[in-house]
């Protein structure tokens, strides 16, 4: 890598971070712990995580220890929500052994961006079978619940071949994300999430989405398609129409955290570009 090249790395790396340091701030307050912040969501939903402290630097100050992801995790106790630590690796290199060190399992992911001198994917937001269309949508839409749905049964079962769960299993998980649905609605309507899916016949078969933009960043999250419905390119064309949405909204960076190796390969293919590792530490199952 040459000294060009590193420094614009390091650029996006910085943008990222200033992202991840804004956006939970928005649902949250933020409590010190010397090289760890932890967020705590100031109203219902789901726990948010604790993360390396913005501008901390291990080189100019001390690595994080054990001890002080233990610190959080006893106030993440205290306060009854879910152990959960999301950093970029090169933010806090000593993390991980700490968080290993304190019983918590690690899984790394590849952490790609699209920079603002990549092109938009427009092209492949339509590139989809003839009887699918990808839409953004709006808080009503009859499609939200099932978009909210799909991503659940696709984390479920894991990878890009084509699997067992179709619409009916769609269709009953939708009746167990009441809440879930309710609140993601509730993001829509106020412009705080946006919503884009690739739906057939009435249901969306993929979905996922951008929460917000912080300093003209955002990222692209929770891209999942139902199993039976994978191998058509509907993930492609959700999170190419994903970034449509945000630069037409104003963000001039996206990233995204894929799920391995394999995943990353095919986000490529929209000019994503792997700059680092995004890791999560939660305890064992």
């Amino acid at each position: 890598m040459n000294s060009a090249t590193s420094g614009t790395t390091a650029a996006l790396l910085d943008h990222i971070d200033r992202y991840l340091d804004g956006l939970p701030r928005r649902d949250g307050r933020a409590e010190d712990f010397g090289p760890l912040t932890l967020f705590v969501r100031g109203s219902a939903g789901p726990a948010l995580h604790a993360q390396p402290t913005r501008g901390w630097s291990e080189r100019g100050g001390r690595r994080v220890t054990t001890a002080d992801v233990e610190a959080v995790l006893a106030r993440q106790r205290a306060l009854g929500v879910a152990p959960s630590f999301e950093w970029v690796d090169s933010s806090a290199p000593a993390l991980r052994t700490a968080a290993e060190d304190a019983g918590l399992k690690v899984t790394e992911r590849p952490l790609l961006v699209l920079p603002a001198v990549a092109p938009t994917p427009t092209a492949f937001a339509g590139n989809v079978p003839e009887d699918v269309s990808v839409r953004t949508l709006t808080a009503d839409d009859s499609h939200l619940p099932s978009a909210v749905a799909a991503p659940h049964l696709a984390f479920a079962e894991i990878g890009t071949h084509v699997g067992e769960a179709g619409t009916a299993e769609l269709a009953e998980r939708v009746g167990t994300l009441t809440a879930e649905i309710t609140r993601t609605a509730d993001r829509v309507r106020a412009g705080r999430t946006t919503l884009v899916a690739a739906v057939r016949n009435g249901a969306a078969l993929s979905s996922g989405l951008f929460p917000g933009i912080v300093e003209g960043v955002t990222e692209v999250c929770a891209v999942g398609t139902l199993p039976a419905a994978r191998r058509q390119g509907l993930a492609l064309a959700v999170t190419a129409a994903l970034v449509v949405r945000a630069r037409e909204s104003g963000a001039h960076t996206v990233f995204l955290g894929a799920t391995d190796a394999t995943v990353a390969r095919i986000y490529a293919k929209l000019g994503f570009r792997h700059i680092g590792t995004y890791l999560e530490a939660e305890p064992p199952e």
